[in-house]
């Protein structure tokens, strides 16, 4: 099983190049419930596949000056030690998709869907004026950088959702620098995580490698590729999917149930929209034709 891999990583770094969304709370439920993999082993294949990832758009982020470097260093000196006790706590996990693991996976995927949805609608303090750290927000900052970082070494959820809302609502930064400032950051992180994972024979290399020749590609081609659907319908719809990827990881009575009504329903929401859509460009370009003439 190789080009499967390789589809998953371009479909994903398509999605993260289109959108900037985090495909690392993606890839872990796709190869816990597409392909079998034990929640610890696609925990950490996910976890230092996205370390790979997230260097390429950290190092862009950092040429563009949309990285606030000092930040990043404090939340990191708090999130690296912290992701590393999430890996020791994962390792020691059983096999098996039913396993605690797998529940603590699925919380952390409905957590991650509503922080997701949440940091689609918040509006930041954005501010273009330098920002200096004070104690306070140093002290904010490692705080942060322990709780979300141990979430990530655990269960690879939240390196792009946690981390970026709360330097949303805490800290004056514009959405340019919480995006570099996060990526930057998350991408430091999951080295260490990953190589924690890697140490504890938690990675896959055969499926990480094919990961990376599809997602690589993919998030550059994304990034130079525009989309009809608006970017808060496409966040939702993540977060959502997120939120229904960790119902069925949890267990929850039913779950398969609640999946198919929620995707009909979805199904029907994306069919009004592209009817609407369609009739719309109908009704434009007999206008068009006749101002023309």
């Amino acid at each position: 099983m190789t080009w499967q891999f390789s589809i998953t990583g371009a479909l994903v770094g398509i999605l993260v190049g289109m959108t900037g969304m985090g495909g690392g709370s993606l890839m872990t439920p796709i190869l816990i419930l597409l392909f079998g993999f034990d929640p610890k082993v696609a925990v950490g294949t996910d976890i230092l596949h996205g370390a790979i990832f997230k260097s390429f758009g950290a190092l862009r982020h950092r040429m563009l000056g949309t990285v606030h470097a000092r930040l990043a260093l404090w939340m990191l000196l708090g999130s690296a030690p912290m992701s590393l006790v999430g890996v020791q706590i994962a390792s020691g996990f059983g096999d098996g998709a039913d396993s605690a693991m797998g529940r603590i996976v699925g919380g952390a995927l409905i957590l991650g869907g509503l922080g997701f949805l949440a940091k689609t609608f918040i509006s930041g303090r954005a501010d273009d004026a330098p920002f200096l750290l004070r104690r306070r927000d140093r002290a904010i900052a490692l705080v942060i950088g322990a709780v979300c970082g141990f979430i990530v070494g655990l269960t690879s959820v939240g390196s792009g959702t946690f981390f970026g809302l709360a330097m949303l609502l805490v800290y004056p930064l514009t959405a340019q620098k919480i995006v570099g400032t996060d990526i930057f950051h998350a991408a430091a992180l999951l080295w260490v995580a990953g190589a924690g994972h890697l140490a504890h024979g938690n990675v896959n290399l055969h499926a990480m490698a094919w990961l990376l020749v599809g997602s690589i590609p993919g998030v550059l081609l994304g990034s130079q590729m525009s989309i009809k659907i608006p970017e808060r319908s496409l966040r939702i719809a993540f977060a959502f999917v997120l939120v229904l990827s960790g119902i069925k990881l949890v267990g929850v009575p039913r779950a398969s149930l609640i999946i198919v009504i929620a995707l009909a329903v979805g199904a029907v929401v994306l069919t009004v929209y592209v009817v609407r859509q369609l009739l719309h460009t109908r009704q434009v370009t007999p206008a068009r034709g006749s101002a023309q003439n």
